[in-house]
């Protein structure tokens, strides 16, 4: 990984990332600076995305805005709307680096701090969702929506705007992600690709799942309804999970049902996708 340096100049961006006090961001920045030296075809793009700017924020909303631009909402609009948001919200600001790190941490194709923000869609769906919940919360609800719209056209991952999302999440590739409008996902867990977390009906009210601090939920794994996924639980591929599961459990099937226990305290961190505890 490479280990920023404070004197380093950038070849491109002609400005001391040791200028820069967020040390995340400097990081990023110094990876970057190192790739648009190794690799002149994507130069331009460098300079865009991150060497042109003085904060992960602006950086983060220059890449998002690059995606979902419309006929609707330029680019400049939705890089103003995000960087509103940033800047509002201590919170948002705070869990977008604990996004970064989630990826570095538990992802082995993710080798820098950079390509989550470069080119992971499941970071930037999640980054979106933050922006249009702090629209949801401001009551500029047909604002968000068409943001989760747009997101779910681009990435095809749909993460409501009313959900509430801790930090340290990860979306492993996630493509047909959805998260509906109740539910709640606490810090530090672990999702893969085609999870649903959904209602079981057309009763409108508190009706999705609550998923707790730690728990990975496996490819393809279904949750329904208000019921809760205690600390710690890990959730097999393709299971579809109906009922409230306690804490520090292993559950796998359709319909599914305890199988085991995790070796791990917080599955979502080691990935591993061993159903039962090995003896």
């Amino acid at each position: 990984m490479s280990q920023y340096k404070g004197n380093k100049r950038s070849a491109i961006g002609g400005r001391s990332a040791a200028a820069i006090e967020d040390s995340l961001w400097a990081l990023i920045y110094s990876e970057v600076d190192e790739y648009a030296r190794a690799e002149p075809l994507l130069c331009n793009f460098f300079q865009n995305a991150i060497l042109a700017h003085s904060s992960l924020e602006d950086a983060l909303s220059w890449v998002l805005a690059e995606q979902l631009k419309s006929e609707t909402m330029s680019a400049d609009s939705i890089r103003m709307l995000a960087r509103e948001a940033f800047k509002a919200d201590d919170s948002i600001r705070k869990y977008i680096r604990m996004d970064l790190s989630a990826y570095v941490e538990r992802d082995p194709a993710c080798h820098q701090h950079c390509f989550p923000l470069l080119y992971f869609k499941g970071f930037h769906a999640l980054q979106i969702y933050r922006v249009s919940s702090w629209l949801w919360g401001k009551n500029r609800k047909y604002l968000a929506l068409s943001l989760q719209n747009k997101a779910s056209e681009i990435f095809s991952v749909d993460i409501h705007p009313g959900a509430k999302i801790g930090g340290g999440v990860m979306i492993d590739h996630a493509t047909s992600l959805v998260v509906g409008e109740t539910a709640v996902i606490d810090d530090n867990v672990s999702m893969l690709h085609s999870v649903t977390l959904g209602g079981t009906g057309i009763r409108a009210g508190d009706r999705h799942p609550k998923i707790r601090t730690g728990v990975m939920l496996a490819a393809g794994a279904t949750i329904l309804g208000d019921i809760e996924i205690g600390k710690g639980v890990k959730v097999g591929a393709g299971s579809l999970v109906l009922d409230s599961v306690p804490p520090h459990t292993t559950i796998a099937g359709v319909p599914a049902k305890v199988v085991g226990s995790p070796d791990e305290n917080e599955p979502s961190r080691e990935m591993s996708q061993k159903l039962t505890r090995t003896k």
